[in-house]
């Protein structure tokens, strides 16, 4: 089992840039796909963003591509999510989830476990 742990959430102003970070400990983190999703008050949650285990692939949903990136630290077993240009509509409690494989990323379903949120709030 693994556990994970988001911080860096906040409240910050549109346009500005906020750091998420996902730290994870039990089971080796470097063979895990990790992801971000996000959960907005009355919506489903959605896909973020996702890295492969060795970082060299990552994917992003169109709403933040070009303005956020994921990348990840093997050695310290953390995830992070930058996101600049923030927009109100990016305000959300962010989770970090992981799982083994690639394919279909964007599945919430084939992520395996799950950290407890942090949330990300934007002013206009």
């Amino acid at each position: 089992q693994v556990q994970l742990v988001e911080s860096g959430g906040g409240l910050v102003q549109a346009g500005t840039s906020l750091r998420l970070s996902c730290s994870a400990s039990g089971r080796p983190f470097s063979r895990y796909t990790m992801g971000w999703f996000r959960q907005a008050p009355g919506m489903e949650r959605e896909f973020v963003a996702a890295i492969s285990w060795s970082g060299g692939d990552t994917y992003y949903a169109d709403s933040v591509k070009g303005r956020f990136t994921i990348s990840r630290d093997n050695a310290k077993s953390t995830v992070y999510l930058q996101m600049n240009s923030l927009k109100v509509e990016d305000a959300a409690v962010y989770y970090c989830a992981g799982r083994t494989g690639i394919s279909n990323y964007d599945d919430q379903w084939q992520y395996t476990f799950w950290g407890q949120g942090t949330q990300v709030t934007v002013s206009s």
